[in-house]
């Protein structure tokens, strides 16, 4: 199978996205606090919508809907990484990790209708949207496919 070892690597990620997920949710009550530092805590939250909760004040279509994006995105990706060459490791990479928390957090809409959040990281009165670990790993990705991208466009322009 072309790109196995990406593969694994993308399973590898979902099985610590989920890990986590787990313990916060077994371990935690919803929107208990714990303060790790002072600008990290752990904070069990329920994310009914999509990135920095858009769409979670809905009446239930948005569950359906971003389910829907999420398993067509992640079939996207696969698609992707299947036409893209072994030698493009970064794009690999970047791939690899968008797909990985997709799938991380399309687990949570389908298995549960919401997505646990954790990650809180604030300084003072100042607080960043809770997140987990695939909103790190999709972000991650993210940057690194617009640094491939940058990149290849300069070497095109030369």
């Amino acid at each position: 199978m072309k790109h196995l070892k990406w593969y694994l690597f993308v399973l590898l990620l979902i099985v610590a996205d989920q890990i986590t997920k787990l313990l916060v949710y077994g371990y935690i009550k919803p929107y208990e606090t714990f303060e790790i530092t002072s600008f990290l805590s752990i904070t069990h939250v329920h994310n009914y919508g999509a990135a920095f909760s858009f769409l979670a004040n809905e009446d239930g279509w948005q569950q359906y809907f971003l389910v829907s994006v999420s398993a067509i995105a992640s079939l996207a990706l696969i698609i992707w990484m299947s036409k893209t060459s072994s030698t493009q490791l970064a794009k690999l990479c970047a791939l690899s990790l968008i797909l990985s928390g997709a799938v991380g957090n399309l687990i949570d809409r389908f298995a549960l209708g919401f997505v646990i959040d954790f990650i809180d990281l604030h300084y003072q009165d100042l607080y960043w949207p809770v997140f987990n670990i695939a909103d790190i790993v999709i972000t991650l990705g993210v940057i690194l496919l617009i640094m491939v991208d940058i990149k290849q466009n300069k070497k095109v322009k030369q």
